[in-house]
């Protein structure tokens, strides 16, 4: 078989434009900081049981709060209720009912240490025993106003008793500077026992009570009379 192909011209105009720009992907080095975004690392940790390993503890809020509100500590307060107790005339327009109905620890026990502190002249021994005489005394007045029918929480008779303790505070040092004149230094002892009874007992004795009033006035009357004993030393 004899296949003639005459003039035939078998032209290629297929070109091939090899022109043109390769754009390089972007590569980036993973050091392992992202390690828990890389599906196949995860995978490989978590089968292994390391998976605890890629997670991230998140910052909580309530764990950068201040020290003080963390304390539950309320400076304004605090100096707001030992205004209520140093002053206690109504005319004065205080809401001293806030020292009752709004308890708090850290301001009657920073109060009762500054009056350990100074009591007996600065002897430590003492201090122990004033804030026990401080918690079981409260527990006293507590226990004989829930008893005459008062409605009073045992948190409320604590703070009241030791902001009371100011007044006594506020006489020591005069008692240091005129304790040589016993007439004049019995009238400051009195009259700030009297002072310190009167800013509780008014806190602390309602209309509740009615008639059975100086059945609790009296026994506060005497725990600051104690407390005055133990910071004279008689």
């Amino acid at each position: 078989v004899e296949i003639y192909i005459k003039n035939m011209n078998i032209t290629f105009l297929t070109a091939l434009d090899l022109s043109g720009t390769i754009d390089a992907p972007d590569v980036k080095l993973n050091m392992g900081s992202d390690n828990a975004k890389d599906p196949y690392a995860n995978t490989f940790l978590r089968k292994r049981g390391y998976g605890w390993l890629l997670e991230v503890e998140e910052d909580d809020p309530e764990d950068n709060k201040p020290l003080l509100e963390e304390l539950d500590i309320d400076l304004k307060d605090i100096y707001y209720k030992i205004r209520c107790v140093l002053m206690p005339m109504p005319s004065l327009g205080f809401n001293r009912q806030v020292v009752r109905d709004n308890p708090d620890f850290w301001g009657p026990l920073a109060i009762v240490l500054l009056f350990s502190m100074i009591s007996i002249y600065g002897q430590f021994r003492v201090v122990s025993w004033i804030i026990t005489i401080w918690i079981f005394g409260s527990l006293t007045i507590f226990l004989l106003a829930r008893v005459l029918g008062g409605e009073v929480s045992y948190g409320q008779v604590l703070g009241v008793i030791g902001y009371s303790l100011l007044p006594l505070i506020v006489i020591a040092p005069l008692l240091l500077v005129i304790g040589g004149f016993d007439v004049v230094s019995t009238l400051i002892k009195l009259s700030g026992v009297f002072w310190a009874a009167y800013s509780a007992a008014s806190l602390l004795v309602g209309d509740e009570f009615k008639t059975k009033k100086p059945l609790l006035i009296y026994p506060i009357f005497l725990l600051y009379i104690y407390f005055l004993s133990l910071y004279t030393g008689v």
